[in-house]
């Protein structure tokens, strides 16, 4: 094997993280297929209501803006892998009670409503924590290329669940497509209880006491390197990634075409956020602010022209590349807070990280679902693009500016380096 291809999959040589990957991309696969299914459903319930999914998105994202702090603050306390085992078991029994009302002729849209809050309830404490025990499995050494491998993982299962969700759904329609999301969870419980977990870097988890919610806010506001990522990150989760709210509409609505054909929309991002996510597998260190304010800046270019596309075929390609520069800046953006915060603080600030990323989408799912409805997919898609390209291009000149002055941020802090590495099998 090559150094290079070493390098881009160090990870999978740790054998937790080769279960726990494993168990992933089959369920995400399941996931992004149910994904697929439920904007199909909710169209279809509403008549091609944008607003309708916009406050699908809002009720599956609000309890992230909720609960993601303080579900932060209890992945500092608590065992990650049990954590997990339950939030999954929880999504698990989610989605097949979903399938099992839509199988049998029963779901209402008020049914996908109470379903999509739910799972974002779950979702509020699985994220934080699920982020946060990627460090566990495999130490700050190999963290930069976990977290692209995770990206790859995840994409690759974006870029199957679509297109398999829309053949699933033309072929004998939506309840299907839940229920078999549904069984797909079996494949990362089994994973997470074959974990060993005397090979885990675990840090000494933090006794519980009042505060420690705002200990992780006080240590961003004194990083002004993190506050940086975290500021361009609330911009693009709430602007620029309403592509479940102007996808589907854009397939529907602008270009007339069918479920299978939808997917492949989806498809076509993940397929380029898969390809951002292997280059990035060979990164080794700690991410600078140009890489990942660069990527932002590209991914607003793409957006807008996603929106002056005439045809669905351009859009697809367009797309490709829309998905491989947002992943570029997430991976980027990820890895950079994740190397500059300590262990201890871990959970607390990537629930920070989570909440602006996805805590935002309530808020934007709200402005562009209606936006898009009334105004066309292209119109929401402008939005985002043009929104998270200003932000980028602030950030970039204030920062700049702070250098020049001599208020640069504060030093960076060297790579930790773990007491011990786990070990490979």
């Amino acid at each position: 094997m090559s150094p290079a291809l070493r390098t881009m999959v160090s990870s999978l040589r740790v054998r937790n993280y080769r279960l726990f990957a494993g168990g992933q991309i089959i369920s995400l696969t399941g996931t992004w297929m149910q994904t697929t299914a439920q904007d199909w459903l909710v169209l279809d319930l509403s008549h091609n209501s944008g607003t309708a999914l916009g406050v699908i998105t809002a009720l599956q994202f609000t309890p992230v803006l909720l609960l993601t702090l303080w579900a932060g603050a209890l992945a500092d306390r608590l065992d990650k892998r049990k954590v997990l085992l339950a939030t999954q078991l929880a999504s698990m029994l989610l989605a097949l009670g979903m399938g099992a009302l839509v199988v049998t002729g029963s779901a209402q849209l008020w049914n996908v409503y109470v379903f999509a809050l739910l799972l974002g309830t779950v979702n509020a404490f699985d994220t934080p924590v699920r982020q946060s025990f990627i460090s566990e499995m495999v130490g700050p050494d190999r963290l930069p290329n976990a977290v692209s491998l995770n990206s790859a993982t995840f994409n690759s299962a974006r870029l199957l669940g679509p297109a398999v969700g829309g053949l699933v759904i033309a072929a004998v329609g939506v309840g299907p497509a839940f229920l078999i999301n549904g069984a797909t969870y079996v494949a990362v419980l089994v994973g997470l209880l074959a974990m060993r977990s005397s090979e885990l870097i675990t840090a000494t988890q933090v006794a519980r006491a009042r505060g420690g919610v705002m200990e992780g806010l006080r240590f961003v506001r004194g990083r002004r390197d993190l506050l940086l990522v975290i500021a361009m990150m609330s911009v693009l989760g709430t602007l620029g990634m309403n592509f479940n709210l102007t996808l589907p509409l854009l397939a529907k609505v602008e270009f007339d075409v069918g479920p299978a054909s939808f997917g492949l929309l989806s498809t076509a991002f993940a397929a380029g956020a898969l390809l951002g996510a292997l280059a990035g597998a060979r990164r080794t260190t700690r991410p600078s602010a140009r890489v990942v304010l660069s990527c932002a800046a590209a991914f607003g270019v793409l957006e807008c022209a996603v929106a002056f596309t005439p045809t669905f075929g351009l859009a697809c390609v367009v797309l490709l590349f829309v998905g491989l520069a947002f992943i570029a800046h997430n991976n980027a953006a990820n890895a950079r807070v994740q190397l500059g915060t300590p262990a201890h603080l871990r959970g607390r600030v990537m629930a920070l990280y989570m909440l602006v990323f996805l805590g935002g989408t309530p808020i934007g799912s709200l402005i562009v679902g209606p936006i898009s409805q009334h105004y066309g997919a292209r119109v929401g898609l402008l939005i985002g693009g043009v929104a998270t390209l200003l932000a980028a291009g602030f950030l970039a000149f204030a920062r700049t500016r702070a250098r020049r002055r001599g208020t640069a941020p504060v030093a960076e802090p060297a790579r930790p380096r773990p007491a011990e590495l786990p070990a490979t099998g």
